[in-house]
């Protein structure tokens, strides 16, 4: 059985609770075929002697079970370019539309190249003929084509976890045809949405002159590429089990004891741009205004977890949440009574689930965003005997497949608050009818239907590809 590789920006102990979902999304696969993990370990340095220190060629080994960690550590200029600068303040902005928040500095774009060819350069010793290589979203746009420059005929697949922008978006991005051409040096390109790969495939068409095949197959610089969209699942039956468990419980308890005249509100982000915050405040603010009915009555409890803390954009986002939540507590709330909660820290996985069944509604009003995942943990988390509602943004992925759930537009205000009143008076035969129907797509399409679609698909495509290149008889 072939191995399974797995490249990331981070990499994370398969043993612990994971709060991201990618973790929680390959760990069985790797620990059921055995595999390796390669990333980044977290750790910068700034003298070359610390770098090699306790390390085999520059990469950190560790095993866990049948899973190998393997991570190498960057100076501090790298991740000053490739993570802050490039990954971050330009690609992360303009792959969710803030053409307005990036910045293009050719350092950058060095810096990005640079540590994708050490990737390529640790990676590329470690691997075996029969691997699998799966690599992991916007940080490893480049790294297929390096490796391939080095040898590597592994299969090599790479998944977009963010959502692709509109082609004249995507062009605005200085290097995007070097970007564009080394994502077809993969055998697969992975993207949440449909409407994700129609975005994909007409700017592959419109700049570089790529020709559209069947079966989901792009031709462009003497290669073929498949591209396909492959919704993120969740592990339904694990979160649920968080939800029994001890913390699961006892967290529900104390909302339930602590808010039992209240309707609670729930908003879990991180703090981002692209999460719709200060659109979400103002819209809760449009329900207290114009719908008195809800005052000394709905609570929303916002958790905004720390992100990215070090660029200027997010200090700006956080005074601008701060000024918010206190105008509305200021202007709406009783000695009996606070309206916001608002939490800028983290909460640890194990009590989302008490948190999010004790919710009569939740908030998954993101700008833009690839999928969101907090949608289906909310769904999972909820009694189906008396569910809570979702009001969840058009612009996340996430919505293209839960259809049942109140669509909503974040950038209207007044339009999110009436479905934030319509959830809150939703009829609880309608509230159970959605939350099944919901809760059957998530079951059908899970983590494990995710990684192995998209498996399955990178071992077609490399046959199809192997195929075509064989030569005809004459």
């Amino acid at each position: 059985m072939s191995r399974l590789v797995i490249v990331s920006n981070r990499v994370a102990d398969p043993r612990k609770a994971a709060a991201g979902g990618l973790a929680v999304a390959i760990k069985d696969g790797l620990q059921q075929t055995g595999g390796m993990w390669f990333g980044w370990s977290g750790k910068t340095f700034s003298d070359a002697s610390d770098a090699n220190a306790n390390n085999h060629n520059g990469v950190h080994m560790q095993s866990v079970g049948r899973v190998q960690l393997a991570t190498v550590d960057l100076n501090q200029q790298d991740y000053e370019t490739y993570y802050l600068g490039y990954a971050n303040n330009v690609l992360w902005p303009v792959f969710h539309n803030r053409l307005d928040l990036a910045k293009f500095d050719v350092r950058f774009g060095s810096g990005y190249r640079r540590v994708n060819q050490l990737f390529a350069q640790r990676l590329f010793p470690l691997l075996k003929p029969d691997d699998i290589i799966w690599v992991h979203d916007y940080h490893l746009i480049p790294l297929a084509a390096e490796l391939r420059a080095m040898g590597c005929g592994n299969p090599i697949g790479f998944f977009l976890h963010i959502p692709v922008p509109p082609p004249l978006i995507m062009a605005a991005i200085p290097e995007h045809e070097w970007l564009m051409r080394s994502l077809f040096a993969y055998d697969l390109v992975g993207l949440q949405t449909q409407s994700d790969m129609m975005h994909f495939v007409r700017y592959a068409e419109s700049e570089a002159g790529a020709e559209w095949l069947p079966d989901g197959y792009l031709r462009a610089f003497n290669r073929t590429l498949r591209v396909g969209a492959f919704p993120i699942g969740m592990d339904v039956g694990e979160f649920a089990d968080l939800a029994d468990a001890r913390e699961g419980l006892d967290m529900f308890s104390r909302m339930r004891a602590e808010y039992s005249r209240r309707e609670l509100l729930l908003g879990v982000d991180r703090l981002d741009y692209s999460k719709g915050l200060p659109q979400r405040i103002q819209a809760f603010r449009y329900l207290l205004e114009h719908y008195p009915e809800n005052r000394k009555r709905a609570t929303l409890i916002q958790i905004a977890a720390p992100s990215r803390e070090d660029l200027g954009a997010y200090d700006d986002l956080r005074r601008e949440m701060d000024s918010l939540c206190g105008a509305i507590n200021g202007d709406y709330g009783e000695l009996d009574w606070m309206p916001v909660r608002y939490i800028h820290r983290n909460v640890a996985r194990k009590r989302l689930p008490g948190l999010y069944r004790s919710s009569q509604v939740a908030l998954v009003t993101p700008l833009r965003d690839g999928m969101n995942l907090v949608a289906k943990e909310f769904l999972a988390a909820q009694d189906p005997a008396d569910p809570g509602v979702l009001v969840l943004s058009r612009f996340a992925g996430a919505a293209e497949q839960l259809k049942e759930a109140l669509l909503v537009n974040p950038y209207d205000s007044q339009g999110t608050a009436q479905a934030i009143q319509r959830a809150l008076t939703m009829p609880l035969g309608e509230r159970i009818e959605r939350h099944s129907a919901l809760m059957a797509t998530i079951r059908k399409y899970d983590v494990h239907w995710w990684r192995n679609a998209f498996l399955d698909s990178l071992k077609e495509a490399v046959r199809a590809t192997e195929q075509h290149a064989k030569p005809h008889a004459s």
